[in-house]
Order: structure tokens, then C-alpha cells, then sequence
């Protein structure tokens, strides 16, 4: 059973930029549909990028469109999200979420379709 870890976050002012880590112990990278999503208080967990198992694929959530980027490192094992142009409303609590079963060029977007998550990590932007 895979174990995610998610590091990285922290207190930024807008316009600035953070990169999440995600190291999936138990695993590799490349055996997962991967993503991420995030939490902000008294809202429900939203999706906000996601990366095919293949890699060669990734999707954004329309409110990141632009500044987040997904992206992973077998070598590291570990599945990233570079995030610019930071903006107070992306405050939130950032969860790694990992699938094992699904078609290998695709993307997922839903949280129900995940079986994995991280404990998450808190990202707080400052205007």
C-alpha cells in the first residue's frame, strides 16, 4: 500500500511562488494516477492538477490555469506542483492523491476516484 508525503508549503505573499513535493513511499510515481487538490477553510476538497500514469498527460483546474504546474521526477520519485503568480485565494490546505486502476493516458479529476491520500500541507498566501 502506498504512503504519500506532501512537503513544500509555507507563507508566501501574493505574486509569489511555491513548489509542493509529493514522494509516494511503497511505490513510484510511475505506477499512479496521481494529483493534486486542496482544502480551504469551510469549503469542500476541490481538484487542482492532475497527471496521467503514462506522463504525458496533465490537466488543470480553471482557477490555475496558467500558474500551477504538475509534473514528476522518476529519478526522484516524487510528483510536483510549481506554483506562480500566487493569489490570497489559493490559501488552503494542498493533499497529494494517488489511483492505481484507470487508462493509462488519461487524466482524474474527482476526488472519489482516488484511494491514496497525503496528510496535506498548508499553503498560506498573504495580500
Amino acid at each position: 500500500q502506498v504512503r504519500l508525503a506532501e512537503s513544500g508549503g509555507g507563507l508566501v505573499q501574493a505574486g509569489g511562488s511555491l513548489r509542493l513535493s509529493c514522494v509516494p513511499s511503497g511505490g513510484t510515481v510511475s505506477q499512479y494516477f496521481m494529483s493534486w487538490f486542496r482544502q480551504a477553510p469551510g469549503k469542500e476538497r476541490e481538484f487542482v492538477a492532475a497527471i496521467s500514469r503514462s506522463g504525458t498527460l496533465t490537466t488543470n483546474a480553471d482557477p490555475v490555469k496558467g500558474r500551477f504546474t504538475i509534473s514528476r521526477d522518476g529519478a526522484k520519485n516524487t510528483l510536483y506542483l510549481q506554483m506562480n503568480t500566487l493569489k490570497p485565494e489559493d490559501t488552503a490546505v494542498y493533499y497529494c492523491a494517488a489511483k492505481r486502476s484507470g487508462s493509462h493516458y488519461l487524466t482524474y479529476q474527482s476526488r472519489d476516484e482516488y484511494n491514496y491520500w497525503g496528510q496535506g500541507t498548508q499553503v498560506t498566501v498573504s495580500s
